[in-house]
Formats: structure tokens, C-alpha cells, sequence
């Protein structure tokens, strides 16, 4: 046309038109029913979301910005995928999707790994020089389940690809409209990851003398989460990986793009190497992750925590160490009474490790009672009053306490037992009787300090038993992080039957400061636990309680001036709440905790800064633990990448009391340590590490959940349901709570009648 020449093109026999119609045509009756059917099988069950742990939360819709990122698979590489798939009857695009969905599932720890790709979807050869869109999208279902090798994967995607392209010609949005899954402006349906590769070339676009370049759209809206599209460029493979920036930091897609190749590099050089096994990350990263972030502190074992409270008595001793009900104690007056009754609990027979119940009230008597069996060599059992009688009843008894500390008043709602009972009130003239002085016990690190029940999955809790060694340990890493000065005052709100009470009650009495016991209904008070306040230095509280404190304080427009240090933890911290507690908190240093029993209290903290990124933190590793997060044949995992967190190092329990195959279970072989009989705790939390050092929290790897501080294991709570006689099943699930602050939880329970009607 632009020389005035009529044109040399054909008239065409078919028109975009024609094909529109002819497939409408087509695609109905049996032919429709039996592409549904596929489809419908192989997706039944399908996951929603493929749950990428990503930077940011996901808040906004799709059509956010997204940026791109190119990479490039070595031309070694790609010949050894291109004969890998040779040898396995399968094709190169066959062994990079295993090679992604493999990936998928290493980030995800599923085996339900769902990705989309694009098909031409001309399957005609009269169609081949038409003019028009005919690409369809397919649903590629990754099965990773059973522990495969790449090989057997590349076989199962095989088998898949096969049968989706031989299923293509229902189109995309049909089969969305069919299955109907529930839908959201925040991801796409059925699939939210793109692969494709292009292995056809495009070849040189010309338009007689016009010269053509593509050119870059620039920001676009994206479709996806994260999409992969790969290019056959001769002997390499051109890649781009685009994202949404709304959800993924740039330094992530670079990781996961490394993590690709060295997946592939792994795969073809053993691809009978179970996917779980393939290594993401390269031996200097291992060691940089194993050792960068873990820096153990050294500590002499001879002071622990009962001689260095002496001590502390003896240079401060008029000093007020604890208050609470009504009383206040003096540090001589704590180390004089902790000491009388040491003597009366050994002239009990309380020896070493001997396990002595406490069942008491909220009080200065605690410290006492905590100070006296430690010094009198045993080992405490918190047995909080207000727990059920048919729980602290069965605590007894696999405890195997001979001996329990109790006040008058609460004698008659114990529930039976055989143990020797000493009353600290009625008893006090006996006490008094004995000697000031110190006894000499046989306490040394590796002696048992506590035993301390958490909730056990079949109806039984489980007593996890620590020793001096990783007390200690977390106290003077707590002490040297966070500071703890004479006269500082903090307040103890958490139940004495957590060991999170341990950080409350003796962090502040190692640097010369005062503990307050507050009792329990001042705790429920809120109003009148902010009166209470006025005076502390630092506070701690579960969120539950923290979000209380935040709203009471933020409604009356109240301020705790005094306050230096506020600490939140006991189960994962909403990302809306600190931003809450800054607020109400402005000169306070805001400190998240992690830690559960079997580390010893806490054994990680994160401080919270300014306009952080919106997650929810564990932290950075204390010195008394040593913090690994690996995958499931525990071996670590790169930054960036989630996994288990399991701690190692001097933090770690001793056992679960009488439990030894839940102990063997969850307390495995350490394989980084140089300690002999050294042990990792396997903690079921989900994590990864940030570049900066600090982990964070991303769920639970199996059903166990926290409310209000409480480790609950649903299981627990089904099978006392399931032994009510009218009821034949039971399920308990976590729900948000209908009207409450953001993250606030609630259990929920479903039983089905064991009658008919």
C-alpha cells in the first residue's frame, strides 16, 4: 500500500469469526461434558491459594504495579535438562515446571503445588496463519506428596501435562465459571503462580523499509503473583520473572530465582535425590545462615540463679526486692525466708531434682517458695489454683510430687493426692524455726530447675522438664539485651504456671530492681491494673491483655511516663497492634519475645522499629539459643526461604517427662553442634530468616495454635469432647473473633450428636 501496489496476500478461507462460531458449535453436548469431567476430577479439592510466604501482607486487589527481573539458566544447565527429559520420554518445558513446582513446594512446605501456563491452542493446521487470540490457560496440579525423586516428579508432570494439553480446548473462563471457587479481589482464581516457555522463535519483524523495536511497557497492572516466562535463546535459556511489588520485596524474587537455578543444577546432576533433598542453597550461604545470626554466649556455671539472687541480697540488702498482696520483702528478707524454708523442704526429704508442687496464690510467697526449693536442691511444679481441679489433679500424679507448698485457705480445693503438704501460712512458726543460712544443696547446671505442663495433643498434657543450665542461660542473655537497673521496677501479670512468669519475676530481682506479684483479679481489671502501673519501669503482657492495656490507655488519654521497656509475646503479635502500642508508647522501647517452654522461656527478641514493614516477628536469636530454620530432612534452608525453626544450643529442655517417644519426636540430634549428645528442639513453628538476621513468623507446620498466651492443641480439646456420651465426633477450630480488635482469636468447637435425631 505505501507504493501504490495492490496487495500480495490471499484472500483468507477462514475468518477469527468463523473459528468463534465453529468452537461454540463444537463444544457442546459430550464433547463439553467430557472436558468438564476432567477437569473436575483432576482439580477436586484444589487448594484456593497457594500460600507463598510473601513480604507484605496481602491487602490490595490485583491490578497493583509489578515489576520484572532477568535471569539466565547456563547453557550446561539446559542441555542436561534437554537430555534428562530425552531419557524420561519428556520435554523441556516438562522438566523445568517439575523444576518450579518443586520449587513451589520447597517455599511452601505443600505437596498441592498449582501453577498456570499459556497454550497456543492451535490445534488445527488451518488456524496456524490466522490472525487472532487464540491462547488458552491451563491448570497444571503439581503433585509432590509421598517424598518423589525428580525423576518420579518429572513423571508425574509428565502425565499431567499430557493429559491438560489433551483437555485444552475448554476455555479458561469456562472452567472458572463451572467449578465456581469462592472468589476474591486479592488473587487470581484456581491458580496464582504463571509458567511458561516460549520455544519458538519470533524471528525478525519487517515491514518493508519501516524499522521496528519492541519496546517495554513499563509498570503494568499485574495478573499474578509471580509469573515465570523462559525463552529457548540456542544452547541457554532466557528468563523474566515478573511480580507484584505489593507483595515481594526485590531482594526475595532474587533469591528465588537463584534458588531456581540451583534447584535445576541439583535435580539433573541426581535426579533420583528426593525433591526435599535437592539443595537451594550453596555451601558458603549455609554457613553464613548457620553462623552469622547464632552468636553463643559463654557463662560461668558455678552462680546460678538462686546464689546470684544471694548475692544481689547481699550488696542491696534493704533494698525492696518484691511486692505484692499486701506485702513488701526486702532482698535480705527474700534471701532469709527463701533459706528457712530450704531447710524445712530438705528435713521433708527434698533432695535433688526432687519435684515440689506449688499451689498458691499470687504473692510475695512465690518468690519465696520458688528461691527455697531450688536452694533446697529440687525442682518446682507450678500448679496454678485457678486451673481445673481434674488437670492439676492429673499434674500431680505424673509429676510425682512428694512434697507441695501450699496456704491454709486453698487446702480444701486440692484435689486428692498423696503428697506431704507444708502450709507457708500456718506452717510459718515451724519455717521460722530454721536456720538463715543458706543450705547446702546439691544444685549444680545440669540439675533440673522446673517442670512446667503444656497442652498435649490426645487429652494429656505433657510436663517439659529444664534445667538450671538453660535458665540461667536465658536470664543473663535477657539481662544483657534488654538491662535491668536498681530501682527499675516491673510488674509480674502472667500466670506463675508459664515459664514466661520466670522473666518476670527474676529479670528484674539479678539487676537489683523490684517485682511486683500482682494478684489475679487485678489482672482482669484493666482499669485498675493501669493505676498500678504508674510506677514500673518495664511491663510485659500476652497480646490479649496488651491490646486491653492499649485501648484503656488510648480512650482516657492516660500516659505511663516511667515506662523505658514494653514487652509483648506468648503467641504471634498482630502487626496492628504494635503499631497501637507506639502510639500510646511513644518513648518506650517496644520489644517482641519468642520462646516456647522447651526453649527456656524466651530465646528470641525483636525490637520494633519505625515504619517497619508490616509482619509478625520472632526476632533475632538470644545468645543462650542457637536458631536454625530447616526443611524437612533438617537441613537449612537460604534466607528468605520458609522452613521450620528449630533451636539448638544452651536453651534447650531436657525431655518431656515420661514421654520418651514425643521426646525422641521433637527433640532430635543437634547436626550442627560439636557437643556430644547435643539436641535441637523442633518447634513446629514455620519461620524464615530476613537479610537482616531477624526471623520471621509465618505459621504453624502442624494444628497447635496460641490464644491469649495459652498453647492449645486442638486435638486436646476434641478428645475431651469426644468423651461425652452423646457426642461422636468433634472438631475444634480457630475463628477471629465476630467483633473484636484485628487478630484477636477464639476457639470454636463442632460435634456431631452420636443420636440420630
Amino acid at each position: 500500500y505505501s507504493r501504490g501496489q495492490a496487495s500480495p496476500l490471499p484472500e483468507l478461507e477462514l475468518q477469527y469469526a468463523d473459528f468463534a462460531a465453529w468452537q461454540r458449535a463444537w463444544l457442546t453436548g459430550e464433547r463439553l461434558e467430557a472436558q468438564l469431567a476432567y477437569w473436575r476430577e483432576k482439580l477436586q479439592g484444589a487448594p484456593p491459594l497457594l500460600e507463598l510466604a510473601t513480604d507484605h501482607p496481602r491487602r490490595s486487589a490485583l491490578g497493583v504495579t509489578e515489576t520484572s527481573r532477568l535471569f539466565e539458566l547456563t547453557a550446561q544447565t539446559t542441555r542436561e535438562l534437554r537430555a534428562l527429559g530425552r531419557r524420561e520420554s519428556a520435554t523441556l518445558f516438562m522438566a523445568l515446571l517439575a523444576g518450579w513446582q518443586a520449587l513451589l513446594g520447597r517455599y511452601t512446605g505443600e505437596d498441592d503445588v498449582i501453577v498456570g501456563t499459556p497454550i497456543a491452542n492451535r490445534t488445527r493446521a488451518e488456524l496456524e496463519g490466522l490472525i487472532g487470540f487464540f491462547v488458552n490457560t491451563l491448570v497444571l496440579r503439581g503433585d509432590l506428596s509421598g517424598e518423589p525423586t525428580f525423576r518420579e516428579l518429572l513423571g508425574r508432570v509428565r502425565e499431567t501435562t499430557l493429559g491438560a494439553f489433551a483437555h485444552q480446548d475448554l476455555p479458561f473462563e469456562r472452567l472458572v465459571e463451572e467449578l465456581a471457587p469462592e472468589r476474591s479481589l486479592l488473587h487470581n482464581p484456581l491458580f496464582q503462580v504463571m509458567f511458561a516457555l516460549q520455544n519458538v522463535e519470533v524471528g525478525e519483524l519487517r515491514l518493508g523499509d519501516l524499522e521496528m523495536e519492541p519496546l517495554g511497557g513499563g509498570a503494568t497492572g499485574a495478573k499474578f503473583d509471580v509469573g515465570v516466562m523462559l525463552l529457548e535463546d540456542g544452547e541457554r535459556i532466557q528468563g523474566r520473572i515478573d511480580y507484584r511489588t505489593d507483595l515481594f520485596e526485590g531482594a526475595t524474587i532474587e533469591g528465588m530465582v537463584e534458588h531456581f537455578r540451583l534447584l535445576l543444577e541439583a535435580a539433573v546432576a541426581e535426579p533420583d535425590r528426593r525433591v526435599s533433598e535437592l539443595r537451594l542453597v550453596s555451601p558458603a550461604e549455609e554457613r553464613r545462615v548457620l553462623a552469622q545470626w547464632n552468636v553463643p554466649r559463654a557463662y560461668a556455671q558455678d552462680r546460678l540463679v538462686p546464689r546470684l539472687v544471694a548475692e544481689q541480697a547481699a550488696r542491696t540488702p534493704d533494698a525492696v526486692a518484691v511486692t505484692g498482696a499486701g506485702r513488701t520483702l526486702t532482698y535480705a528478707e527474700l534471701d532469709e525466708r527463701s533459706s528457712r524454708l530450704a531447710h524445712a523442704l530438705r528435713g521433708m526429704g527434698v533432695r535433688g531434682e526432687t519435684p515440689v508442687g506449688v499451689y498458691l496464690e499470687r504473692g510475695p510467697e512465690l518468690l519465696e517458695a520458688v528461691l527455697g526449693i531450688w536452694r533446697a536442691g529440687g525442682a518446682y511444679v507450678p500448679l496454678d489454683p485457678t486451673y481445673p481441679a481434674e488437670r492439676l489433679a492429673y499434674m500431680l500424679r505424673d509429676a510425682g510430687a512428694p512434697v507441695l507448698l501450699t496456704q491454709a485457705r486453698l487446702c480444701d480445693l486440692l484435689p486428692r493426692h498423696d503428697a506431704r503438704v507444708l502450709r507457708l501460712d500456718a506452717d510459718a512458726g515451724r519455717i521460722a524455726a530454721e536456720s538463715p543460712v543458706a543450705a547446702s544443696s546439691e544444685l549444680d547446671a545440669d540439675a533440673l530447675a522446673y517442670v512446667i505442663y503444656t497442652s498435649g495433643s490426645t487429652g494429656r498434657p505433657k510436663g517439659v522438664r529444664v534445667t538450671h543450665r538453660a535458665l540461667l542461660h536465658t536470664l543473663l542473655c535477657a539481662q544483657e539485651r534488654f538491662g535491668f537497673a536498681p530501682g527499675e521496677e516491673m510488674p509480674s501479670l502472667a500466670s506463675f504456671a508459664f515459664d514466661i512468669w520466670l522473666f518476670e519475676a527474676l529479670l528484674p530481682l539479678l539487676g537489683g530492681g523490684i517485682v511486683r506479684l500482682v494478684p489475679r483479679e487485678e489482672v482482669l481489671e484493666v482499669e485498675r491494673l493501669i493505676e498500678g502501673l504508674a510506677g514500673c519501669t518495664s511491663v510485659h503482657a500476652v497480646p490479649a491483655l496488651m491490646r486491653e492495656i492499649v485501648r484503656v490507655l488510648r480512650t482516657s488519654g492516660r500516659t505511663l511516663p516511667r515506662l523505658r521497656q514494653v514487652f509483648v509475646g506468648g503467641e504471634a503479635v498482630a502487626p496492628e497492634l504494635l503499631e497501637e502500642m507506639r502510639g500510646v508508647f511513644p518513648a518506650a522501647g517496644l520489644h517482641v519475645l519468642y520462646g516456647p517452654t522447651e526453649g527456656a522461656v524466651i530465646c528470641a527478641s525483636h525490637q520494633v522499629g519505625e515504619g517497619e514493614a508490616r509482619r509478625q516477628w520472632v526476632g533475632h536469636p538470644l545468645g543462650n539459643a542457637a536458631l536454625y530454620v530447616l526443611d524437612r530432612a533438617l537441613r537449612p534452608v537460604p534466607v528468605g526461604v520458609p522452613g521450620e525453626l528449630c533451636i539448638g544450643g544452651a536453651s534447650v529442655a531436657r525431655d518431656y517427662l515420661g514421654r520418651v517417644e514425643l521426646t525422641a519426636e521433637r527433640f532430635v540430634p543437634d547436626p550442627f553442634s560439636a557437643e556430644a549428645g547435643a539436641r535441637l528442639y523442633r518447634t513446629g513453628d514455620r519461620v524464615r530468616w530476613s537479610a537482616e538476621g531477624e526471623l520471621e513468623f509465618l505459621g504453624r507446620v502442624d494444628a497447635q495454635v496460641k490464644i491469649r498466651g495459652f498453647r492449645i492443641e486442638p486435638g486436646e480439646v476434641e478428645a475431651v469432647l469426644r468423651e461425652h456420651a452423646e457426642v461422636r465426633e468433634a472438631v475444634v477450630l480457630v475463628r477471629e473473633a465476630d467483633g473484636g480488635a484485628a487478630g484477636e482469636k477464639r476457639l470454636v468447637g463442632y460435634v456431631v450428636p452420636d443420636a440420630a435425631e
